[in-house]
């Protein structure tokens, strides 16, 4: 069940909102782009993708206007003191986070407080005023393991939602709990937060 997140700020309540959508490695992946197109109907939105998530993820279809931010962006446009840190830069610009596909590999960096690329320097930065909502997608072994539900309580504890995954058949080809939510969900999701005059 997802958590109650914070009321948008007015500022975004002026503008169209601005929301960063991120996809760690996950097979889930390959549905990270039709989630940006659908958020990006009525919000601006930037993309964030670790390595593992690149490899589900076709950069060729992606859409021109989403820009995706990978790992390679996080210090190219840093030269000397005073220059912008592109983590620094998203966290600033962002109404709100959300990680979806998010793997059990970076839901247990950032339980850990780990930030060894750009995705999990974002969430060590962020403002927790501005919401995060994130969307598991994991193998049932995987989802089942006394780990993600530590990894889960901590991420609560920060104030994140959880959008819960659902039961299906998974890529491996088991059947069990562990798929990411829908797209059409999360967006759902979202659009609670932000209100309908953004339809």
């Amino acid at each position: 069940m997802a958590t109650q997140a914070p009321a948008p700020s007015e500022g975004a309540q002026r503008r169209r909102p601005r929301v960063l959508l991120a996809a760690s490695g996950s097979v889930a992946g390959i549905k990270f782009e039709g989630l940006c197109r659908s958020v990006a109907e009525w919000a601006d939105v930037r993309a964030v993708a670790t390595a593992s998530a690149l490899h589900f993820i076709d950069r060729a279809s992606f859409p021109a206007a989403v820009p995706l931010y990978t790992d390679d962006h996080e210090w190219s446009r840093w030269g000397r003191v005073g220059d912008e840190v592109l983590h620094i830069e998203l966290r600033r610009w962002a109404d709100a986070l959300v990680i979806a596909p998010l793997s059990a590999n970076t839901l247990a960096k950032v339980a850990g407080g780990l930030c060894d690329n750009l995705l999990t320097c974002v969430v060590r930065a962020w403002d927790y005023g501005k919401p995060v909502y994130v969307a598991p997608a994991m193998n049932t072994f995987m989802w089942d393991n006394p780990f993600t539900a530590r990894h889960l309580g901590v991420v609560r504890e920060l104030g994140m939602s959880v959008i819960p995954p659902v039961t299906k058949r998974l890529a491996c080809g088991d059947h069990g709990n562990g798929a990411m939510a829908e797209p059409s969900e999360i967006c759902r999701t979202l659009l609670l937060f932000f209100g309908p005059q953004h339809l």
